[in-house]
């Protein structure tokens, strides 16, 4: 009886992964679009309002920024100790100390910090954003903006997408900074016979010169693709009340899967260093 169903099962298994790859690929192809457009309007309309413009900006740097400051402290103090001082006293105990500024490079810096404060930024601005701009959508909002002649791309989703560039850009410093210094600090709570600049001269060994334009462009490309697809879900299309968490849930999953996807292009080049 199952040898009966099995083919039918495959086929259905298959027309589904079918049907959402189809989707996937429609949506990525109408995310291109809405950059493209949001990109265009950036560059044709850069410079105009700046009295209204600059605020908006401003504003969307303090919230997405700013105020997430805190947070992003207490999980650089937190992970610097449980990741980075767990990591130093296994190679001190193993006799591996000459490995301690590569793996603190490789895990902290390029990859567990800027993953961090993506992930904090989505979490505590990304989804209040876009049920903001859903709910915005929803109202007919964003319809009365074009009806007084403002653009809504200019207007609702120039500042967004600044805003998380710089965000997650910035708070990604202040975490590799703090991570770093409390994992010394537990090590040498812990008595391990590790120098201030022997820890440090070791990042700073293992550190390559294009690690920071590398980590400047990983990280602004987080917060650009999560700001912008935010904006995406929404304002993309005409949503009732009732759908804005749906479209909440498709913009998470959305943001986390862009940022892995950056992050692996990231990786063949930094096998190169």
């Amino acid at each position: 009886m199952d040898s009966v169903h099995l083919p039918s099962r495959s086929v259905s298994i298959v027309a589904v992964a079918a049907v959402r790859a189809r989707a996937a690929g429609a949506t990525l192809r109408r995310l291109v679009a809405f950059t493209l457009i949001a990109i265009g309007t950036l560059v044709t309309k850069a410079g105009k309002s700046p009295q209204v413009m600059r605020p908006l900006m401003t504003e969307q740097v303090f919230r997405v920024g700013v105020k997430l400051v805190p947070i992003v402290c207490f999980l650089g103090i937190t992970l610097g100790i449980v990741i980075v001082g767990q990591t130093v006293t296994v190679l001190q105990t193993v006799g591996a100390v000459k490995f301690t500024g590569m793996l603190l490079v490789t895990v902290v810096i390029r990859e567990l910090a800027p993953l961090v404060a993506g992930l904090v930024v989505l979490a505590r601005v990304g989804t209040a954003s876009v049920i903001e701009l859903a709910t915005a959508r929803a109202l007919g909002e964003v319809e009365a903006l074009e009806a007084l002649g403002i653009d809504p791309i200019h207007y609702l989703v120039v500042p967004r997408v600044v805003g998380f560039t710089v965000a997650v850009a910035t708070l990604t410093a202040h975490f590799v900074l703090l991570a770093l210094v409390s994992g010394y600090a537990f090590a040498f709570a812990r008595g391990l016979p590790l120098t201030l600049t022997g820890y440090f001269g070791d990042i700073a060994t293992a550190l390559s010169w294009a690690d920071f334009p590398l980590l400047a462009l990983k990280t602004s490309l987080f917060g650009a693709v999560t700001g912008m697809i935010i904006c995406y879900q929404g304002l993309s299309q005409a949503l009732r009340l009732e759908e804005v968490g749906a479209a909440t849930t498709r913009t998470v999953a959305q943001c986390v899967v862009g940022c892995l996807c950056i992050d692996a292009l990231f990786v063949p080049v930094y096998l190169l260093l």
